[in-house]
């Protein structure tokens, strides 16, 4: 069979661990092997030493593959994580992928329903432009398994091994998820699970001739906005519809009125893709896009991104904290490696009794210099938005006295913006460390940390 090149999609900040995820699943897959121990993320330049919006991944060695490409992409809806093209050509809205996949760190040891449900529908979305791609849920976890999953956990995996997603990354006892074979075992199932607390709507599954309903709380937050519930909702109607239901559904005891309901919604979106109905609510007609993604021109997180793998692939520098704009907030890393959820405000109690100074503001990403003995705090703008980026520098100090400086001591804190777009090719202002416009043009600002320009440096005599 003749090799073609990877091509890697994705909203998110590729990580090494994941990519090598993937490739050992398209060598099992391919029924070939490879080499993969030691691979770096190599931003692309082009003759002029100008970045061209794309990463080749090094070290991969694989007979069926020529070369491994990511680019970043935006979703017009519900995007998954990864999109995997496998062909010669860089990819068009109208190919097709080989394999959709969802990355998550979050176990249900930390979060009943996050963990499965709110990613639910991203595969309930994908289905509809993609019908044969194989769907994939890879499990990434910075923390350790829980042993005795939940009920509600096992509910959505079992419904997600039923709609066809593949569970990777996570050791899964195979007598106790397993598909569900019939629209009767489902609601069999979930009328024996542990009911919810006083005061709650608990999603149950009502059967009668020509309908199943389904109650589950749509409304928060003065709209259709109840995240788990919409996962959870999404994929019990999809499963029923792939287990050969044909009847009507209907979502019943939502909370919702008609001014709730938009036809930009997601939920809206899904219940135009597979027939579901509310109770005493018309679903208007949606706006479904006709193509699933599109390259991203136009994201803060380009230069935040940019300027992460570089630092990691030419330097001795790392992250301890990500949270890119639009990609899924990381854990802070402490010294030792280990993995610490950030908490939200200083003080809770206060916060609630109307103190809104306890919110806890969170930098889009946190670099160690070894050499320089810094921490490098990071707030990533459009070039458009550079003068709020700089004003918000100020916002962390909280965020320093809970985290930096109780883990990381001896590193002098700085804190600096990251910009993307425009034309400009110079940078007059001090706390703005780097930009990346909209040509690919590297631009280190006059007082850029240290890490930055070691970290430029040895892209460009990579390229040379």
């Amino acid at each position: 069979m003749k090799a073609h090149n990877l091509w890697i999609l994705t909203e998110e900040r590729p990580k090494i661990e994941v990519l090598k995820m993937i490739f050992q699943y398209f060598a099992q897959d391919h029924q070939c092997g490879f080499f993969g121990d030691t691979l770096r993320i190599i931003p692309v330049l082009n003759d002029r030493h100008e970045f061209a919006f794309e990463y080749e991944v090094v070290g991969f060695h694989c007979a069926k593959v020529n070369r491994v490409i990511l680019k970043t992409v935006s979703g017009y809806s519900s995007f998954v994580d990864f999109l995997v093209f496998y062909q010669d050509t860089q990819p068009v809205e109208t190919d097709a992928p080989i394999y959709a996949i969802e990355e998550t760190k979050t176990d249900d040891k930390e979060s009943r329903n996050t963990g499965v449900f709110q990613r639910c529908t991203k595969f309930v979305f994908i289905r509809h432009y993609y019908p044969s791609v194989k769907m994939i849920m890879l499990y990434a976890l910075q923390v350790e398994q829980k042993k005795e999953p939940t009920q509600t956990y096992v509910l959505g995996t079992r419904l997600l091994l039923t709609f066809g997603v593949e569970i990777l990354g996570k050791n899964l006892d195979k007598q106790l998820f397993k598909p569900f074979q019939s629209v009767d075992e489902i609601i069999s199932f979930k009328q024996n699970m542990r009911k919810a607390p006083g005061g709650n709507v608990p999603i149950m599954l009502y059967k009668t001739d020509g309908k199943i309903s389904i109650s589950g709380r749509l409304y928060k937050s003065g709209g259709l906005s109840h995240d788990p519930n919409i996962g959870a909702l999404s994929i019990l109607s999809a499963v029923l519809r792939v287990l050969g239901w044909t009847g009507r559904i209907e979502i019943i005891r939502h909370g919702l009125l008609q001014s709730h309901v938009g036809v930009n919604n997601k939920f809206v979106q899904v219940a135009n893709m597979w027939g579901i109905e509310l109770e005493n609510v018309v679903v208007p007609c949606a706006n479904i896009s006709p193509y699933y993604w599109k390259y991203d021109m136009e994201g803060e997180k380009l230069g935040t991104i940019f300027i992460h793998i570089v630092v990691e692939n030419f330097t001795e520098g790392y992250s301890i904290f990500e949270n890119h704009a639009g990609c899924e907030k990381g854990y802070f890393i402490k010294p030792d490696g280990t993995p610490v959820a950030l908490a939200k405000y200083s003080d809770r109690q206060k916060y609630k009794e109307g103190d809104k100074s306890q919110i806890i503001y969170i930098p889009d990403l946190v670099l160690i210099d070894i050499v320089e003995n810094e921490s490098i705090t990071i707030e990533g703008k459009k070039y458009k938005n550079k003068d709020q980026g700089i004003k918000e520098l100020d916002n962390y100090d909280s965020f320093d006295e809970l985290y930096l400086r109780r883990y990381y001591p001896q590193y002098k804190i700085v804190r600096t913006v990251v910009l993307y777009g425009s034309q400009e090719e110079k940078i007059s202002e001090i706390k703005v460390g780097f930009l990346l416009n909209q040509n690919g043009k590297l631009v280190l600002g006059i007082a850029a940390p240290s890490l930055f320009c070691r970290a430029i440096r040895n892209l460009l005599d990579y390229w040379n």
